[in-house]
């Protein structure tokens, strides 16, 4: 492992906010994914991918790689498009709250957000360069599962579009 590698990879949480870590914390591990892309005219659109979670920046942060579809540099996936991005989770105590970075630099979009649980949901909110509300969130979480939702509201809208759904199977290697 390059010493890169070495200082960026952590073993687990750190120990000063473990618990609050684990609300991430508890994806880290490599999953098999099924993403649905979803039009505003309701066409909708189906492939595999992979998502891949790890601790770093000494267990302060999850950071987590996006592959759509499953392998990456193959055909345009329609309304979404390719995703090979990643997204670093840190975790600000003066906030109670994640503060979430999302990079997919083959697509140029690039998300600020912050997340929070929500009963037993975690919701990650933001904007886009547009003006237009993002809400992400992570629902029927299980030790082995999660559906992920992408949606977005438009300035002028009135109801929250979903685009994107995810639904990832831990991977049993």
């Amino acid at each position: 492992m390059t010493d890169f590698a070495r200082l960026l990879h952590a073993d687990g949480p750190n120990p000063e906010h473990a618990a609050a870590l684990q609300l991430y914390g508890r994806f880290v591990g490599d999953w098999d994914a099924e993403i649905t892309a979803h039009g505003a005219n309701g066409t909708k659109h189906t492939a595999s991918g992979e998502i891949h979670f790890g601790w770093v920046l000494e267990g302060r942060a999850v950071q987590d790689v996006w592959i759509i579809p499953r392998p990456a540099g193959g055909p345009a996936f329609p309304i979404a498009g390719n995703w090979y991005g990643t997204t670093l989770r840190v975790y600000d105590p003066t906030i109670s709250a994640w503060r979430i970075s999302w990079f997919d630099p083959g697509r140029s979009v690039f998300r600020q957000q912050i997340g929070r649980p929500h009963g037993e949901d975690i919701v990650q909110e933001g904007t886009t360069e547009a003006g237009d509300l993002t809400r992400w969130s992570f629902t029927e979480i299980t030790e082995d599962s999660f559906h992920w939702l992408g949606e977005v509201k438009p300035a002028a809208a009135m109801e929250w579009r979903l685009v994107v759904g995810v639904r990832a199977k831990r991977r049993k290697d």
